[in-house]
C-alpha cells in the first residue's frame, strides 16, 4: 500500500536566473512536492519516525535554496529532487519548481520533474 505526502507552494528567495539583474537580486521561487510513500507502518504507531517528514525535508530543501545560486530552474529542481529522494521511504517524486512574475503577462512559470526509484 502505497500514499502520497505533498507540500504545496513552499516560498523561498533565492539568486536564480540568466540575466545581470537575477545574479544580484533574491527572487521568490515557489516549490511543491508529492511524494509517494509505504507509510502503512505510521497508521498504526503514530510516530514520526514511520513517515516521511515533511518539515525536516522541507527545511532542508529552504536551507539549500537560500544559500544557493542557480541560473536555471531546471539545474535547481534536479539538486532539490536529490534532497527528496534521500528519504529511502520514498518511492516516486513529482516536484514543481516556479518563478513567479518570471514572464510578463503570466502569473508564473516553472517545470515539474519526476523521479522514481
Amino acid at each position: 500500500m502505497s500514499n502520497k505526502i505533498f507540500v504545496k507552494d513552499l516560498e523561498i528567495e533565492a539568486i536564480i536566473g540568466i540575466f545581470d539583474w537575477e545574479r544580484e537580486v533574491k527572487q521568490l521561487i515557489k516549490i511543491s512536492y508529492e511524494v509517494e510513500v509505504d507509510i502503512k507502518k505510521a497508521f498504526k504507531s503514530d510516530n514520526i519516525e514511520d513517515t516521511f517528514d515533511y518539515k525536516t525535508t522541507s527545511k532542508k530543501i529552504i536551507k539549500f535554496v537560500e544559500k544557493s545560486s542557480f541560473q536555471l530552474i531546471e539545474a535547481l529542481a534536479e539538486k532539490v529532487s536529490k534532497i527528496i529522494m534521500q528519504d529511502e521511504r520514498v518511492l516516486n517524486l513529482s516536484l514543481s519548481v516556479s518563478k513567479p512574475g518570471a514572464l510578463r503577462g503570466s502569473k508564473e512559470v516553472g517545470l515539474t520533474i519526476f523521479r522514481s526509484r
